[in-house]
């Protein structure tokens, strides 16, 4: 039987590729985060209030938005009073430059112990990889379905967020097929493709070296289904604004 590989293995990797992608196992073991308590936050997903801000016209994409700094040196994650949700045009042709008011991520999530434990081991593994003092981080909850017959996770294609991380953790895929993940060198050929199958796998990467995206996902029965998903950014030089 493998082993589980370690946090250090997870540094490396993310150094060298730009990249790491972690299976549950590797990702709980690395991130020293116990599964129990992070299952007990998956039901949250399904009261994700719908993204009124699709300009595709589409209406398969649900989420809650968070904002948090993290200090590394205390390790202390402390929320942050709700702000919109903002990228450039140059990260994101579809949506950028439009400040996106999302609903907050209920206290019930923010509020629970495994949240702070799980987003504070992604902050200190990526400041491994690069030395800061404190990480400005975003949370995005995300729901994609199938309810219209096709959903898609990156409506606006293959690109970087304009952040220094992102790490991408799966939650729960039921009824679907498609929702093939994409993760290219950002200035060469080079890439990686794979689909995201088991809750709790996790994709952490260096914003600066890649662009991904995530194929757009159809319902497998009659009935509609649905790709749940956490995306963590981590910027050090503040939260993205329009100012």
């Amino acid at each position: 039987m493998t082993r589980p590989i370690s946090r250090s293995e997870a540094v490396e990797q993310l150094s060298r590729e730009g990249y790491a992608f972690l299976t549950a196992t590797d990702a709980l073991a690395a991130l020293a985060v116990p599964i129990e308590p992070l299952n007990g936050l998956r039901e949250t997903w399904s009261r994700l209030p719908r993204d009124a801000y699709l300009r595709d016209g589409g209406r398969y994409r649900s989420r809650r938005h968070g904002c948090f700094v993290q200090h590394i040196a205390s390790d202390t994650l402390s929320p942050v009073p709700r702000r919109a949700h903002w990228q450039p045009t140059s990260y994101n042709a579809l949506h950028g430059g439009l400040q996106r008011w999302f609903e907050p991520i209920e206290a019930q999530v923010v509020d629970a112990a495994i949240w702070g434990r799980l987003v504070t081991s992604i902050g200190s593994v990526f400041a491994k990889v690069r030395t800061v003092e404190r990480w400005f981080i975003e949370a995005h909850q995300f729901r994609i379905d199938t309810e219209s017959g096709i959903g898609r996770p990156t409506p606006e294609g293959a690109h970087r967020d304009g952040v220094d991380f992102v790490a991408l953790i799966l939650v729960e895929r039921i009824g679907i097929r498609g929702g093939e993940t994409r993760v290219f060198d950002n200035n060469g050929p080079s890439g990686v493709r794979f689909t995201m199958t088991e809750p709790w796998s996790t994709l952490l990467m260096d914003d600066a070296r890649v662009v991904h995206e995530t194929t757009p996902i159809q319902p497998t029965t009659a009935s509609p289904g649905f790709r749940d998903t956490l995306v963590l950014t981590y910027r050090a030089g503040g939260f993205q604004s329009p100012d």
